[in-house]
């Protein structure tokens, strides 16, 4: 069954053009308006922004001053009363089927644009036709559509339209926050939908995101596919894109005998890797205790506590849900292995977060933390401690 329109497309040449065109909308989204404009982790030649701006323009009618202003405002309000689409504050429910009109009553707000809007295109086109007439873009993908397509084509311009309120508005901006894996403890509660970036971009990595927000690289993990970043990869090498920053690398070069200021330096440069390999060592001494109280034949609540534990415990304690934090204390009170290891991340962790300690402090507050695990008697601070030793900026 062929469409009408110029095109006279079968059935499936229709599903592929809808497939690619909601594609180029969604790489419009996370090359141009996210990763460049918001957070410059990149630059992009004049070719494909002004693509981007134009193919936007049509199939989202978005202004671009906006959707940076408010992406940027969720950054520095992330999950409090003044973020404008946190599924932690408003429910999860409101994100998912109102997303889009969270987005319209924010770029409303002058403050927010004046506030974080800044450095966005200025020239004619975005004054005179993007923004004046942005309802207008989308008008115009409608009639080609049709043109090509007849009647279906009103159905493919309807799934355009819905899918960056679906996607971006709903699935990222509140499944994001909601439901997923994390590889960093970031200080929000954002979440990788997905190792495997595609669908939407790399977006699915939100996690990732929000650790190294200005990262144009969305993928962190040797199994983490982010497919953005193949776009971005192929235009700079036609020298249109210019990567500005992605995400640091723990580097591990020779042991030092003690820990120095650029020890300190790599791991506080690196600290979301760090802790993430803390949480490796963590999750192991859980399943070891895991294994022990089997073999002794303890109670089910020992088993089912050091289950719990074993996902949450390499958590910072306010991630922790209230109701399952109990189960966690109790699986830690019966472990001095456990005990050391929270009572060590927790003083790990102060490298970084105490604001009123001078450098030199610090430097010899890493040494004592490396001199006490290597001789804590437990295996896992002691390589861990020789890892860090390793460390270089």
């Amino acid at each position: 069954m062929a469409a009408n329109g110029l095109t006279h497309a079968t059935w499936w040449q229709v599903v592929l053009y809808a497939a690619v065109v909601t594609h180029i909308t969604i790489a419009g989204v996370t090359i141009f308006l996210h990763r460049s404009q918001a957070h410059r982790a990149l630059e992009l030649g004049p070719i494909p922004s002004h693509f981007f701006r134009f193919w936007l323009w049509m199939t989202t009618g978005m202004v671009t001053k906006e959707w940076v202003a408010i992406h940027r405002k969720h950054h520095a309000k992330c999950e409090t009363e003044e973020d404008p689409h946190s599924p932690i504050t408003r429910g999860i429910g409101t994100v998912m089927s109102r997303g889009a009109e969270l987005y319209r009553a924010e770029a409303k707000v002058t403050e927010t644009l004046s506030k974080y809007g800044h450095g966005t295109p200025d020239d004619w086109m975005e004054r005179n036709v993007y923004t004046r007439h942005s309802a207008k873009g989308i008008l115009l993908m409608l009639l080609i559509n049709v043109a090509l397509f007849g009647a279906i084509g009103v159905t493919i311009w309807a799934i355009q339209m819905a899918w960056i309120p679906f996607w971006a508005a709903g699935v990222v901006n509140g499944l994001g926050h909601y439901w997923g894996y994390r590889n960093f403890e970031a200080a929000d509660a954002s979440t990788n939908l997905s190792p495997w970036g595609i669908i939407i971009g790399g977006e699915e990595l939100h996690n990732n995101h929000h650790t190294y927000p200005t990262s144009a690289k969305f993928s962190v993990k040797p199994f983490e596919f982010d497919i953005g970043w193949g776009y971005i990869r192929a235009m700079e090498m036609l020298g249109w894109a210019k990567v500005r920053k992605t995400a640091p690398q723990l580097q591990l070069g020779p042991l030092k005998p003690v820990a120095d200021a650029k020890t300190l330096e790599a791991i506080i440069a690196n600290r979301y890797e760090v802790m993430a390999n803390y949480a490796k060592e963590l999750r192991r001494a859980c399943a070891g205790e895991v294994a022990r109280v089997k073999a002794q034949g303890s109670s089910n609540s020992a088993w089912s506590n050091l289950r719990v534990a074993q996902r949450w415990l390499h958590r910072d304690v306010e991630k922790i849900p209230t109701d399952l934090l109990p189960q966690v204390e109790s699986a830690v009170a019966t472990s001095p292995v456990l005990q050391k290891l929270v009572t060590m991340r927790e003083e790990l962790r102060q490298l970084w977060t105490r604001t009123n300690v001078s450098a030199e402090q610090l430097v010899a507050d890493l040494q004592d933390w490396c001199h006490r695990a290597e001789s804590s008697g437990v295996a896992a601070l002691r390589e861990f401690s020789l890892q860090l030793r390793s460390a270089r900026a």
